[in-house]
C-alpha cells in the first residue's frame, strides 16, 4: 500500500515538472528564486516550480549578459588594458572566453607602447668634451679649494679628464644597438652643421651652482648659444628616438658643467655630508671660468672603463666645427710658418748656388777681385819707390 501511494506520488511529480508551467510575472519569478535559495526542500523532495524559475533566471541573465557584452566590444575603449592604466590586480571571472580571445589584440597593443619608465636605464650619452685649458684650470682651482674646506669630498670631484656637457642620455643593451647608434651619430653631422650654418659655437661659462644641493656644475652662461645647443640635443634626440633607441629624460635640457657629484660616495652620507654647502664654492658663484667652441660630439659609455687620460670610454665621434685653439697655439702656428718660409728661402739659395754659371759668376768675381787687389798692391810699391 505505501508502495503504491510512493509511485503514484512520483508519477503527479513527473507530470507537474514535464507539464507547462503558466506565466508569471518577473517579480513572481524573482521572488519564487529568493524562496528557491531561503527554503530547502526536505530530503527525497523536489520542487518543480522552483527549479523551473532557476532555469529560466539563469537563461535570462546568460541572455542579458551577452547581450551587454556584445555591446561593450564594439565600443572603442575595448581593448584598452583597465589592469594596467588603473593598476587593478584582480582578474575577474565573467567573460573569460572573451578576454581570451581578445588577448592577441591586447599582447599587440602592449608591444607597441614604450617600455616601463622602471626598465629604462641610461648607460650611454652623448657628451661635449670640454678641453679648454683654461677652464679646466679653473675648475681644479675650485676643487681645490673645497677640499681645502673639507678633504671628505675627495671622492666625490669629478677626475681630470672627464669634464664635458652631456647632450642626451640613452639606453644601449648589446652590439647591434650600440651600432645603432653610432649611424645615429653620423646621421646627426649634416643636421648640425645645418643649424651652424658654417659658424662656430661659443660656450661660455660663467659661476656655479648646485642640483638639490647634490651635484655641483660649472654654469653655461645665458645667450642664443644655449637655444642653439639645445636645438641641436633636442635633434639628436630625435633622430634617436626615430631608430628606435630609448633616449632623453623627463627633465627638460639644462647644459652644465659637472665637477662634483655626492652620489660617487655613499659613505659620505654615513659620514655626515648630505649635501653641497653653498659656502664651500660661493667665492666662485659669479666667477668666469672661460670659453669652449664647439668642435666634437661623442657617444661614450657610462659604465665601459675609462681611457688613460681620464675621458670616458668613446665609440664613436663626429668633427662638427674647426678645432679650437689658444693664444698660444696661434703663437705656434705663426712662428711655424715663419720657419717654413725661412726654409724655403734657405732651400732657393742652396739650388741657386749648385748651378754651374752661378759657381763660374762667383768665381769670376773672387778672380777678378783678387787681381785688382794684385794691381793694386804693385802700383802702391811703385809710387812708394818713386818716393823714395
Amino acid at each position: 500500500m505505501l508502495r503504491l501511494a510512493g509511485l503514484r506520488a512520483s508519477a503527479g511529480l513527473a507530470a507537474a515538472a514535464s507539464a507547462p508551467a503558466a506565466p508569471r510575472p518577473p517579480g513572481l519569478r524573482l521572488r519564487l528564486l529568493r524562496a528557491a535559495t531561503m527554503e530547502r526542500p526536505a530530503a527525497g523532495e523536489v520542487n518543480s516550480h522552483e527549479c523551473e524559475s532557476v532555469l529560466r533566471e539563469d537563461k535570462v541573465s546568460g541572455e542579458l549578459e551577452t547581450r551587454t557584452v556584445d555591446s561593450l566590444t564594439d565600443m572603442p575603449f575595448a581593448t584598452v588594458d583597465i589592469q594596467d592604466d588603473c593598476g587593478i590586480t584582480a582578474v575577474p571571472q565573467t567573460n573569460l572566453k572573451r578576454s581570451k580571445e581578445n588577448e592577441g589584440i591586447k599582447n599587440e597593443h602592449i608591444k607597441k607602447r614604450k617600455k616601463p619608465s622602471n626598465d629604462y636605464q641610461p648607460n650611454y650619452f652623448l657628451s661635449v668634451p670640454i678641453i679648454n685649458k683654461k677652464i679646466t684650470a679653473g675648475i681644479k682651482v675650485l676643487q681645490n679649494m673645497i677640499l681645502q674646506q673639507d678633504k671628505r669630498l675627495a671622492k666625490a670631484m669629478v677626475s681630470d679628464g672627464s669634464f664635458h656637457i652631456t647632450l642626451l642620455v640613452m639606453q644601449l643593451l648589446n652590439e647591434d644597438e650600440v651600432n645603432t647608434g653610432i649611424d645615429a651619430l653620423l646621421e646627426m653631422k649634416p643636421f648640425i652643421e645645418e643649424i651652424l650654418q658654417g659658424r662656430n659655437l661659443t660656450l661660455p661659462f660663467q659661476g656655479v651652482d648646485t642640483f638639490r644641493s647634490q651635484v655641483g656644475f660649472v654654469k653655461l652662461a645665458d645667450g642664443d648659444h644655449v637655444n642653439t645647443l639645445t636645438e641641436i640635443a633636442e635633434t639628436a634626440q630625435r633622430i634617436f628616438q626615430e631608430k628606435g633607441i630609448l633616449a632623453g629624460e623627463s627633465r627638460s635640457f639644462k647644459p652644465h658643467l659637472t665637477f662634483m657629484k655626492l652620489s660617487k660616495a655613499p659613505v659620505l652620507r654615513k659620514q655626515g655630508v648630505k649635501k653641497i654647502e653653498r659656502e664651500l664654492y660661493e667665492q666662485f658663484i659669479n666667477h668666469r671660468f672661460g670659453e669652449e667652441i664647439l668642435y666634437r660630439v661623442d657617444l661614450c659609455s657610462m659604465l665601459k672603463k675609462k681611457q688613460s687620460n681620464g675621458y670616458y670610454h668613446c665609440e664613436a665621434s663626429i668633427v662638427v666645427g674647426k678645432k679650437p685653439v689658444g693664444i698660444q697655439d696661434l703663437i705656434n702656428e705663426a712662428l711655424h710658418r715663419e720657419r717654413m718660409k725661412l726654409k724655403s728661402k734657405v732651400k732657393q739659395i742652396k739650388e741657386l748656388l749648385l748651378k754651374p754659371e752661378t759657381q763660374a759668376m762667383i768665381r769670376k768675381e773672387l778672380f777678378e777681385g783678387r787681381v785688382l787687389n794684385d794691381g793694386n798692391h804693385t802700383s802702391d810699391a811703385d809710387s812708394s819707390m818713386t818716393l823714395l
